[in-house]
């Protein structure tokens, strides 16, 4: 069964605010295969939302995009909706992640 996704505010935010560092430390060919990494990646978590890795301490799955980036969410089995949280650059400071989740 799929899953309907939806993205909360921070997740919209932490989108944009990932593509515009992207498009500022490389170019914008690298933020269209950023795009499409996420969307390939959307596409396989509303089929699949356990192919994550749990993270209990925050109760959230994470999902790595790219070896820089990750995708946190968390999904409901009863309303078969995945919610993204946010996308998070891994070099940044963790315990910020834990601020904004």
């Amino acid at each position: 069964m799929i899953y309907k996704i939806n993205w909360d505010s921070t997740a919209l935010d932490t989108y944009v605010e990932e593509t515009e560092f992207i498009l500022l430390k490389w170019n914008s060919n690298e933020v269209q295969k950023f795009k499409i990494l996420v969307e390939e990646n959307l596409e396989r978590l509303s089929k699949n939302p356990k192919i994550g890795i749990c993270k209990n301490t925050l109760k959230v799955y994470c999902l790595v995009i790219s070896k820089q980036t990750s995708l946190y969410y968390s999904f409901s089995t009863k309303t078969k909706v995945i919610m993204l949280h946010a996308f998070w650059n891994n070099l940044k400071n963790p315990q910020d992640l834990t601020k904004l989740l």
